[in-house]
C-alpha cells in the first residue's frame, strides 16, 4: 500500500484549466497537458519549416509512441499498430476474424457505435446471432454477462465484443472475471478500452484479447485522430484496410495494420508525451486518485437524494447518475453556465474527473446539481 507521500496529488498545474472551471468530462475528451501542447507546437514547426526540422526525425517518434502505448497495456511494441481511430481499429479486427457460422456475437445493450457497426457487418456475413445483454436491474453487468455466456441451450459463443465499463455511466464490466469465461468457450474476444487506458490498469497478457484498441484523446491526454490497436501474436498475419509501403507483409508484428501517412510530426509527439506522462505517474496511482474524487462526489450527491450505484459496481474514474423520472432537458448546458462541464449519455449524468480536478471542482459540481434539484435553475454566472 502506498504511503501518503506516494499518493498522486492534483496535477492542475500541468494544465490550462482556469480556477473557476470544473472540467469533469475526461470521458468525452481531455484538455491537453502543457507539455503535450508544446510537443504539438514543435510538430507544427516541423511541417511549417521542414528545412529547419527535418522529417527524417519523425519515424523515431512513431516507435516512441508505439512503445509508450504498448507499455500502458502490458504489450510489446511489435504487438501494437498505429491507426486513425478506434472505429478504424475495430474495422481491422472485424476484417480479420472468421467466427463460426450461426454462433453468437455477445455484447452489452446500448454499446458505443464503433464497437457495433463493424461487427454488425461481420455478423450478417457469418449468420451470427447478435445477443445484446440488457441493462441489469441491479446494475451488475458482470453477473448478467456471465449468465449469458454460460446459458444452457444457447448457440455456441463465437465472438464477444466487450469493454471494461459501460461508457454511458461507468458501470463496471469486470473483465478479470469475464475473459476466462469467454476463453473457455473458444470464442474470439475484442476489447474496446477507450474508457480505460490511462485511467485504470489494462493488461493484455491477463485478458488475452484477440484485438484491443484505445484512442489518445480521452484518458491518455493526447490528440484527436490517433489510436492504437493491439493484435495478439496469432492475429498479426492478417490484412490491413489500407495498404502502403510501410505495412506490407514484411512488416513486423502488428505493424501490418499501421495506417497510411503514419509519420505525423504533430500527433505522434503529442501522443507519446501524454502516454509517457501517465507512465511517470503510474496508472495504479492515477486510478487511486480518481477513485477518491468519484467517491467524494458520490458521497456528496447521495445526500441530495440521488441514487448512487454501489462502489463495487462502478469504476474508479467515472460516476454515472440516473434519476428516477430522468433529468430535465438542457442539463449539460445548464451545468456549463455554472462552470461545470460534464456529459449526459443515454439518460445518465456522466461525471469524469481526471488528475487536474480538485476539491473546489467537486464542490462546484455538487452545488450546481443541488440548485437544479431545488428548482432554482441555472442563472448565468
Amino acid at each position: 500500500m502506498n504511503s501518503p507521500a506516494d499518493e498522486l496529488r492534483c496535477q492542475r498545474h500541468l494544465f490550462e484549466v482556469p480556477a473557476d472551471i470544473s472540467y469533469l468530462d475526461a470521458a468525452a475528451w481531455s484538455p491537453l497537458p502543457l507539455g503535450v501542447r508544446t510537443a504539438g507546437e514543435i510538430g507544427l514547426l516541423t511541417k511549417s519549416r521542414p528545412w529547419s526540422y527535418p522529417r527524417e526525425a519523425v519515424p523515431a517518434w512513431v516507435e516512441r509512441a508505439r512503445a509508450s502505448a504498448a507499455g500502458l497495456i502490458g504489450a510489446g511494441s511489435d504487438d501494437v499498430a498505429i491507426v486513425g481511430a478506434v472505429s478504424h481499429a475495430m474495422a481491422v479486427a472485424a476484417h480479420n476474424l472468421a467466427p463460426i457460422r450461426g454462433g453468437r456475437l455477445l455484447r452489452v445493450a446500448d454499446e458505443f457505435p464503433s464497437l457495433r457497426f463493424a461487427f454488425d457487418r461481420l455478423a450478417a456475413a457469418h449468420d451470427l446471432i447478435v445477443e445484446e445483454v440488457a441493462r441489469p436491474s441491479d446494475g451488475d453487468w458482470t453477473a448478467a454477462l456471465l449468465a449469458a455466456i454460460g446459458r444452457p441451450g444457447a448457440s455456441p459463443l463465437a465472438l464477444a465484443t466487450l469493454t471494461p465499463l459501460h461508457w454511458t455511466d461507468g458501470s463496471l464490466i469486470d473483465l478479470d472475471r469475464l475473459t476466462p469465461a469467454v476463453h473457455a468457450t473458444g470464442a474470439a474476444l475484442v476489447i474496446d478500452a477507450t474508457q480505460a487506458v490511462g485511467a485504470i490498469p489494462v493488461n493484455v497478457t491477463h485478458w488475452r484479447p484477440d484485438f484491443l484498441a484505445f484512442p489518445t484523446y480521452k484518458w491518455a491526454l493526447g490528440p484527436y485522430g490517433l489510436a492504437f490497436l493491439y493484435a495478439a501474436p496469432h492475429r498479426q498475419d492478417g490484412v490491413a484496410l489500407d495498404e502502403h509501403v510501410g505495412n506490407r507483409p514484411w512488416a513486423v508484428g502488428a505493424r501490418r495494420y499501421d495506417r497510411g501517412e503514419l509519420n505525423d510530426p504533430v500527433a505522434l509527439p503529442m501522443a507519446a508525451t501524454g502516454l509517457e506522462l501517465i507512465a511517470s505517474w503510474g496508472v495504479p496511482a492515477v486510478a487511486a486518485r480518481l477513485r477518491g474524487l468519484t467517491d467524494r462526489l458520490a458521497d456528496a450527491l447521495a445526500t441530495l437524494g440521488l441514487p448512487i450505484a454501489p462502489r463495487t459496481l462502478r469504476v474508479p474514474h467515472i460516476l454515472g447518475l440516473r434519476r428516477p423520472g430522468g433529468w430535465p432537458a438542457g442539463l449539460a448546458e445548464g451545468l456549463r453556465r455554472r462552470g461545470v462541464y460534464a456529459s449526459e449519455r443515454s439518460g445518465a449524468l456522466r461525471l469524469s474527473p481526471h488528475v487536474w480536478a480538485n476539491d473546489d471542482d467537486l464542490a462546484r459540481c455538487v452545488d450546481a446539481v443541488r440548485d437544479m434539484l431545488d428548482g432554482r435553475g441555472f442563472a448565468d454566472r
